[in-house]
Order: structure tokens, then sequence, then C-alpha cells
């Protein structure tokens, strides 16, 4: 795979985040050559396609500030030596080093791996590393330390922009961790310097934001660093989707239903919110005590299979190698950073290495070049005053299950065209705008269906839209539950202790208490509006095993009732919650299907597809159909993965 085609529409390409095996985060200064070429030469055999790597920065840029009297700064060099005339010395810049970078771009290219390059590697692995002129400056905000950034990054860039192994360059290791942003606009004027500086001494390549933890809210001033803005400014977002550091996410186990949908429904998320592509530019499990060898190998098979599915265009493990024998901060400080690696110390293989080459090698044998993004069926609209990604994890796991395609907007944002909107888990008293609401109910009137799920959220004249009379709401003193469609009775999580006289509306679930209406629907215009009296999403995503199918109740079939019409034109139709459904129509008129298996059984399954359907190749696991009927055997955290012709 060449650089251009990295991280393009369809594509799918397998890669990990490098530091030699000999000396991690001070490979650098600690060069061998040697070794670094037989750490290649691994990695290359067993698939891996591209290599983030870090530029140590004070390796890198190792300037320091002389001082005069009481203090005052009076120059700026090179340890001892003035800084040269050219500009790679006016920059600060090593060039020791940067000839070892250049030896290390050689490498690479002899083993066919592409490099994208995190040029401010600041914040490695619970340690800031910043040249000793800059330290105790803030990187973030600081005029002096942006001054000496934009430098490094134009010189390092316009030094290897011809360099064919090179195919993006990255901001840096999680910048946002190098100081405080005190607000939205600074963590804005950062990104902004930085990718601007690589622009203008290369065009030609795309930039990475290299970020984690963004906010999707435009008005979230506890967050400044937000997925907007890092998209207006860079080229590819990024998450770094570890189940035991994203909050909300380490609740499970890393074989549970959730966990296993956690990197593909971050990166959608980043994705969608943003407009530009996004990638899992690090995942892992986080070693031994997390997750044996064998399970982190289903894993990762699991999330190559849903993330390329998705349209997640990449997976990068953290990192190549254990870090066992290293002595140095922050290996001395943080046990976790230790048993990280797809090779161990001795330079054998993890089962999760194995895994990435033969799903390497599994796309390389299908006969199609890409793979068609699923077709949305709803619009799932954030909305202001909540935990965003509480409430986008949430719905996402709950459309996985119900067989639903969900596409992220925040609000504040323009609505595209769907024939299904989303409001859930509505929060405070301006949790949507007059003019968003009124824009949804013409939407509606036309003939879309709306589903709004309820915390203590209030939008005007809910009760002659939604066909009810609400008589009273406190908050709940007791446990209270609903019976649905098809399912048992389900606990209104955070719901409030509502008392609803249905108008117009046609009630589909009450509480086994009062009988009050908790699930409902009413016609609006040409369209539907559903409601249910409790903020789902928001809870479920708080709470342990909520969506594990030995543990949880059934809440996903409240998706299926109101995405009914909506998925109407799905040629595959499964009830098994486990098993998450994606169909791609690709350009020579067929529909490739593929089946994830998220658990780690095996499964056996039957469901119908469309009466002017055929199978007509099967690629992964087992698939029979006979006139509507369809069989499908899947092995446990892998697909099936078929091709449907009309």
């Amino acid at each position: 795979m060449t650089g251009p085609e990295l991280f393009k529409p369809g594509t799918f390409s397998l890669g990990c985040n490098y530091w030699a095996s000999n000396a991690g985060a001070f490979m650098w200064r600690e060069w061998r050559p040697d070794l670094i070429d037989a750490d290649l030469e691994r990695l290359a055999t067993h698939g891996i396609q591209w290599l983030r790597v870090f530029p140590l920065w004070p390796d890198f840029q190792p300037i320091t500030q002389l001082r005069g009297q009481n203090g005052r700064p009076v120059e700026i060099r090179l340890g001892e030596h003035p800084l040269p005339d050219d500009e790679i010395g006016q920059a600060g810049l090593s060039r020791l080093m940067l000839d070892r970078f250049a030896a290390f771009c050689s490498l690479a290219e002899k083993h066919r791996l592409k490099l994208v390059v995190g040029l401010i590697t600041g914040w490695m692995s619970g340690r800031l590393f910043v040249p000793p002129a800059l330290e105790g400056l803030n990187p973030i905000t600081d005029p002096t330390s942006i001054a000496w950034q934009v430098k490094f990054v134009g010189a390092f860039v316009r030094e290897f922009k011809e360099a064919p192994a090179i195919a993006a360059w990255d901001l840096g290791n999680e910048c946002n961790c190098m100081g405080e942003a005190p607000t939205p606009d600074a963590a804005y004027l950062w990104t902004a310097a930085i990718a601007n500086a690589i622009r203008v001494a290369d065009p030609s390549r795309p930039v990475v934001s290299g970020m984690h933890s963004l906010s999707a809210p435009t008005n979230n001033v506890a967050n400044p660093w937000r997925i907007g803005d890092q998209a207006a400014l860079t080229d590819i977002l990024t998450t770094h989707p570890y189940p035991y550091w994203v909050r909300h996410t380490n609740l499970d186990a890393i074989d549970d239903f959730r966990t296993s949908l956690h990197a593909t429904a971050e990166t959608r998320f980043y994705g969608d919110i943003g407009g530009k592509p996004a990638i899992a530019e690090e995942i892992g499990t986080m070693g031994p005590m997390i997750a044996s060898d064998e399970l982190s190998a289903g894993f990762a098979r699991v999330n190559m299979f849903s993330l390329w599915a998705n349209d997640c265009r990449a997976m990068a493990w953290w990192c190549a190698h254990d870090q066992t024998e290293l002595s140095a901060a922050p290996y001395d400080w943080n046990g976790v950073e230790l048993e990280l690696g797809l090779l161990r110390t001795d330079g054998t293989a993890k089962p999760v290495l194995a895994e990435m080459s033969a799903f390497g090698k599994f796309l390389a044998q299908l006969p199609f070049p890409s793979l068609a993004k699923p077709e949305t069926e709803a619009i799932c609209l954030l909305t202001n005053n909540q935990d965003d990604w509480a409430v986008a994890f949430g719905s996402y796991v709950l459309a996985k299950q119900a067989k639903l395609e969900i596409s992220f907007r925040h609000i504040n944002q323009p609505i595209p065209i769907a024939p299904l909107y989303m409001l859930p888990s509505i929060t405070g008293a301006n949790c949507v705008p007059r003019r968003k609401w009124l824009e949804l109910l013409d939407r509606v009137n036309a003939g879309a269906t709306l589903y709004i799920s309820l915390a203590d959220g209030i939008v005007p004249d809910f009760n002659t839209t939604t066909g009810v009379e609400i008589v009273s709401r406190a908050k709940s003193a007791q446990t209270m539950r609903v019976a649905v469609p098809g399912g048992e009775n389900l606990e209104l999580l955070g719901g409030d202790d509502l008392v609803v006289n249905a108008i117009t509306a046609n009630v589909l679930g009450t509480r086994d208490d009062t009988g009050t209406p908790s699930y409902w629907s009413n016609r609006f215009g040409k369209g539907q509006i559903f409601v249910f009296a409790a903020p789902i999403e928001d809870q479920l995503t708080r709470r342990p095993r909520a969506f594990s199918a030995v543990h949880s109740a059934q809440y996903w079939r409240i998706y299926r009732e109101f995405s009914r019409g909506a998925c109407e034109g799905r040629l595959l139709r499964l009830d098994d919650p486990e098993i998450a459904v994606t169909e791609h129509h690709q350009p020579d008129g067929s529909t490739i299907v593929s089946a994830i298996n998220h658990s780690a059984a095996a499964k056996k399954v039957q469901g119908t597809i469309s009466r002017d359907a055929k199978v007509e190749r099967v690629w992964a696991g087992t698939v029979g159909a006979q006139g509507s009927l369809i069989q499908i055997a899947v092995d446990g955290w892998s697909s099936a993965l078929f091709q449907l012709h009309p």
C-alpha cells in the first residue's frame, strides 16, 4: 500500500506505534540501526504496513537557554554552540538526529513500510519531554515554546518531504496532554500553528491529528479540545480507544459486546462529528493484567473486522515491542507501559500479531478493491448539557444490536436529510435550540421519524407533538419498570416519575405499577414521533454488563421498534443482538454483507433475506440460503462476509 493510499475511502491498513526494541523512547540517543533493521523486518514479515514513529522533541531540538545577569535570557544555543546559520541550525535541530531519522526512513523503505510521523513528541507514556530551553513553559500557550515548535516542524518537514517512506505528518503524540489549554481558542490556535507549519512545508501529504479525548459540543468549555476544531485544521482524525483509559469503557471485560464495539463507536463518533476520515491510531488491551494473550488476539480480530466494515480505515496497535527491560522514566514509573507489544522482549510474536497478519492476507485475497461505506439509516443528534460520549456510545451499541446504522451529529451542526432522527437522553432546559426543534418537526411533518428518550430535557410543544398530556413530573423514589413490545419488563433507568395521559398517542409500553404510558408513538403530519421516558443511552453506558446478552435486559428492542420503517431497505434481517450487520452497496450492483459476531462463542443463526436477493459468494463464515431463509455460521469474534445479488 503506497503512501497516498493510506486512509483513503474503502481501504483499511494495519499499523503499529514504533519504538526500537532496545531503547523505547530513547532510541534516537541509543541508536542501533542493526537492531532497528531486524525490528522492521519482523514487523513487515507479519503484515504490518505502516508505523507511527516519534522524533522525540528534546533529542531533535536540543536547545538550551543561556542566561546573563539576574537570570536574563541572552541566547538560545545548541549546548554551548551558537545556532548554525542554515535553516536546520536556526530551527535548533540536531543534524546528528536528522541523519539518524534519514537512515530510519531508508530502513522503512527497504522493508516497504510507510511512516506516519508524530512531529511534536513531547508527551510519551506518562512523561513530558521538552527541550531544556523550554522547560517550565506551557507548550500549548506559551509564545516562545510555540515559536520553537513551529520552527522545528517547518524545518523537519522540509528536510524529509521527499522521503518516499513518509505517508503522513501527525501533529504529535497526544499533544493535548503536554499542557493545559485554558480555552477552546487556545487549543485551536496551537493546532492551527502546527498544522499550518506542516502544510507550508509540505502541502502534498495529509495532516493527522494524533489527539485523543476530544469533545463534540460547541458549548462545552470543560474540554477545550474539540472534534470540530481538529477536523477543521487536520485531514485525518484519530482515536486512541483503549478500554482501560477511555471513560465509560472499563466497566466490562475485554470479551464483552460493548467493549468490542468501543473502538468502532468512538472512531465513528469522531469521524461523523468532524466530517473527516477517522482511524484507530492506538489500540490495545493494556497487557496481561487486563487480558490474556489469546483474549487480546480475539479482541484484535473482532476490532479489525468492525473497524473495516464501518469505514474506520486503519488500526494501529500500541506498540511494536514489549519494554520490560527498560529502567528509565517513564518505564520505571508506569508498569502498564511494559507489556503492550506485538513482539515480546525476545523477539517472538504474540498472538495479536498473528491475527493482524491473517487479517491483512484475508483482505488481500478479496476480489473487490474497496468496501463501500454502509448506508446511514438514522441521524443521532447529540444535544446540549449531555455527556456527549456516554450518550453516543450507548446509542451506537443499541443501534448495532437492533441492526440500525446511525451517523452522529451535534444539534448545533447542520442536520442532514434522513428517514430517521434520534434525540437520545435529552437533558436540561436548553437541550435543543428552538430553531432546531422546529426544523426536526418540519422533517417529521414531511414523513420522517423522530425518536426521543427523556432525561430531564424540555422542548417546546412537547405534549401536542407527541400526543400526550404530562400531568406531573418528579424524581423517582423507587424502581420503575415498563413492558415493551417483544421483550421483558425493562427498568426505566434514570427516568423521572412521570404521570402521563395518552391523548392521540399509541401506547407501546406502560409502567407495571401505575399503568402510565412510558413508551409511545404519535403521528405528526406524514411522519411519526416515538418517545421513551428514560435516558437509557446515558444510563446503560454507565452500568457494568448493561449490554451483555447474558446479563442485560433487551433495551435494543426499543430501537428495533422505532427503526422498522427506516430499515425496510435492508436485505438481511437477523435478531441476534451480538451480531452486528453492515450492508455495503458496491458499484457493480451487488451488496456485500458483513455479519460480525461480537461474542467469543461461535454462533449459528437464522434470518431472512429479501426475496429477490441471492447469495453469490462467501469469503468468511458459512452461509446458506433457501428462498428467503438464510443460515449463517460464524466463529467467535469473527465475521461472516458474503455477497448478495438481486
